[in-house]
């Protein structure tokens, strides 16, 4: 588990583990906007077995917090759909507890990619006043962790600075890479390898955020959308 700081023991979803040699599924397979044509070079988890990650991570964490008040701290871009499906997956089960889950929402934006290469910048835009998050249960979610950078352990690092009560961290995507160490999250969706994927608001220079799979970029749409 990553070190959160929790008082508490958490039971780790370590997610789905996609093999090296998995080739992804046929476009032919799935409809996707026309615009992105020869762009792509494979689905790569398709938006209903997103879903179903998405509702398994929630009742794991809905488990976990024994009706605590929570605050969800969403990463974006890229987290936004992410953030808005958990939201509302966490809304419908706690309406069918016995304690209704006060719940809030913030942002941050974390940017550290230049094409498809992540940069040693790393900048995390907003969150002056995150003072929301003190003595409270903290959702730290993130779309994408990349075992092998800093990134998420900087944004880890920035969200206890506002002393929560406890911090769990679902994520629906952990890249594998050589030489892995860092934050691990608590909540995994799938374990990948060490492709740059696009889609259900993960970017290429901003391109691509309007897919609802998760897909492979081609080496066309690297060109095409490079700056």
């Amino acid at each position: 588990m990553a070190d959160s700081g929790s008082p508490e023991s958490v039971e780790q979803d370590a997610g789905i583990v996609i093999k090296d040699d998995f080739a992804g599924y046929s476009l032919d397979l799935f409809s996707y906007p026309e615009h992105y044509f020869e762009d792509l070079a494979c689905v790569y988890i398709p938006h209903g077995v997103i879903m179903d990650r998405n509702s398994n991570i929630t009742q794991g964490i809905i488990g976990s917090l024994k009706g605590h008040d929570i605050v969800v701290l969403c990463v974006l871009k890229g987290g936004y759909k992410f953030c808005a499906d958990l939201v509302e997956f966490i809304k419908v089960l706690s309406r069918s507890s016995d304690k209704s889950l006060l719940m809030r929402v913030n942002f941050i934006r974390l940017k550290s990619y230049c094409n498809d290469q992540s940069t040693e910048d790393i900048q995390i835009i907003g969150g002056d006043d995150l003072t929301v998050l003190t003595g409270k249960d903290v959702l730290l979610l993130n779309i994408y962790v990349n075992i092998g950078k800093d990134s998420h352990c900087t944004v880890l690092k920035f969200t206890q600075g506002s002393l929560p009560y406890m911090v769990r961290i679902p994520c629906l995507l952990v890249k594998r890479v050589p030489n892995e160490g860092g934050c691990r999250p608590d909540y995994v969706g799938f374990e990948i390898p060490n492709h740059f994927i696009v889609g259900y608001a993960l970017d290429y220079n901003e391109h691509f955020r309007d897919l609802n799979h998760i897909c492979v970029i081609s080496e066309v749409g690297k060109e095409k959308y490079k700056v």
